[in-house]
């Protein structure tokens, strides 16, 4: 998509002028929207071909990169650079549905395998081992996704989730969701990111994604969700998920009859604003230079 939804006439303009300026448009997959923020880069280096892949959570849009809060991530990584040129392949229609090695991509993989990843931890607790699923999302609404969180938490798994908007699952309901708490924080900036993090018995995996927990997300729409690999970035982000699960300013609790409770400092707590907290991380380099 050029430009976000209810759009539809700036978008058709600024495709004329990039057909006029020599690109190629395509116009996506019919009957499917394309919803995955990527990029692929071939160069040429020292006589050889290098391929370069940019993924992310949010769009390539100016004012959205000023207002939202987004992961993006540009790779050299083989595999996944490969799998970025079979999925542009596909949409341009020049290829089948091909198996990825790393990407995992809606409609095709990306449901299944998000299930597959909760049933692991929910096995992980039934053997009585630890078991956490952290979640950041804007919406969480489709029912199939729910009902595994539900079972999850039944079997013991202790799961965070942080969801902006839609949340259709009800946390804290003894004997169904008492493992599960949702907070959402509402900002300065539009929290958009979206982050899967699963415990898998101390080997972790993390996931950042274009896609929502919603079935038109998982079913209908072209999206991608790919690995964050190696400790030092996976270490980060996790991090940062535990700063979102710690904010006492800028956090509404889920109460389990749907309603929503703002969080603040109680006792000797001191006030913790996650957005702040990441600006002044932000900020601190560039004061230090000064």
């Amino acid at each position: 998509e050029l430009r976000a939804r209810f759009d539809e006439e700036s978008n058709l303009q600024l495709a004329s002028r990039l057909q006029q300026a020599g690109a190629v448009v395509i116009y996506g997959v019919v009957g499917y929207k394309t919803h995955a923020k990527m990029m692929l880069i071939l160069r040429r280096e020292n006589g050889e071909l290098r391929r370069y892949a940019h993924l992310g959570t949010g769009n390539y849009h100016a004012g959205n990169a000023r207002l939202y809060t987004d992961y993006s991530m540009l790779t050299s990584d083989d595999a996944l650079c490969e799998d970025v040129s079979k999925l542009f392949s596909q949409l341009i229609g020049m290829g089948k549905t091909m198996r990825m090695k790393k990407l995992l991509h809606a409609p095709f993989t990306l449901k299944k395998a998000l299930l597959d990843l909760i049933a692991q931890e929910t096995q992980h607790a039934s053997e009585g081992k630890a078991a956490h699923i952290i979640l950041k999302v804007n919406s969480l609404t489709d029912p199939k996704m729910i009902r595994a969180l539900y079972k999850a938490s039944q079997t013991g798994v202790r799961i965070d989730l942080i969801v902006r908007g839609m949340c259709c699952l009800r946390p804290g309901i003894v004997g169904v969701s008492h493992n599960i708490q949702v907070r959402s924080i509402i900002g300065r900036f539009l929290e958009h990111s979206r982050v899967f993090y699963f415990l898998n018995d101390g080997d972790e995996k993390l996931y950042l994604s274009s896609a929502d927990w919603m079935e038109r997300n998982l079913d209908r729409r072209v999206e991608t969700c790919f690995p964050v690999e190696g400790k030092k970035l996976l270490t980060r982000v996790k991090k940062e998920l535990d700063t979102f699960l710690t904010d006492n300013t800028q956090s509404w609790q889920l109460q389990p009859d749907g309603s929503y409770l703002r969080n603040s400092p109680s006792g000797n707590q001191n006030p913790r604003n996650v957005q702040a907290t990441f600006l002044e991380k932000l900020t601190a380099p560039v004061m230090s230079a000064r």
